[in-house]
């Protein structure tokens, strides 16, 4: 009874200190909040995580770098027009200023996931871990939502998830880089 009653205590305890919510995780003054990332087809070279970071410090911090066990590299990109092409920049790291709040979303920032090991499955979770110059290291758990999601709750009509904005999905196809990578995604015919 005894050891019985130290469990139920042990649970109760770990209980109190509150849920972890997949897609959240703090380290020093950064919170990272609603990581997610979009499941990718099953031969697919390359896929997209995002997130929310707030810096609740009084002093800038940036992020330096991202890693995933499921793919052989990770790096931080963002779009920028070039011309009428929208092209996907490898980023060195991003600035995260103080008291600031930064979104990681599609068409904009992003955690480049190359080299998939395996498909990223809707329903399934991903860790990442991301590295800062101060906080330091911290893994957050991203949700895989459906292909083509635009994020968390972000639902079209009927209810199915949103789809990319095909006006930026024809900038991005005159991106020799994207063209390449869709095909190989996409093959034709299927």
């Amino acid at each position: 009874m005894n050891a019985f009653k130290g469990t139920v205590l042990a649970l109760a305890a770990l209980l109190a200190c509150g849920p972890a919510l997949a897609g959240d995780a703090k380290v020093g003054d950064i919170e990272i909040k609603n990581a997610w990332a979009r499941a990718t087809p099953p031969k697919a070279p390359a896929g997209g995580a995002y997130l929310t970071i707030v810096n609740n410090g009084a002093a800038a911090d940036n992020l330096v770098g991202a890693k995933a066990d499921i793919s052989k590299s990770a790096e931080l990109h963002t779009h920028m027009a070039q011309g009428d092409t929208m092209r996907m920049i490898a980023l060195s790291s991003v600035e995260i200023p103080a008291g600031r709040t930064i979104e990681f979303a599609p068409g904009g920032l992003h955690v480049m996931l190359i080299g998939l090991k395996a498909p990223l499955k809707e329903g399934a979770t991903l860790p990442l871990e991301l590295e800062f110059t101060q906080a330091g290291k911290v893994t957050v758990v991203a949700e895989i939502k459906p292909i083509g999601s635009m994020g968390p709750g972000s639902m079209g009509m009927g209810g199915m998830p949103m789809q990319h904005d095909p006006a930026m999905h024809e900038s991005h196809m005159k991106d020799p880089d994207h063209r390449k990578m869709h095909e190989t995604m996409h093959p034709p015919g299927k």
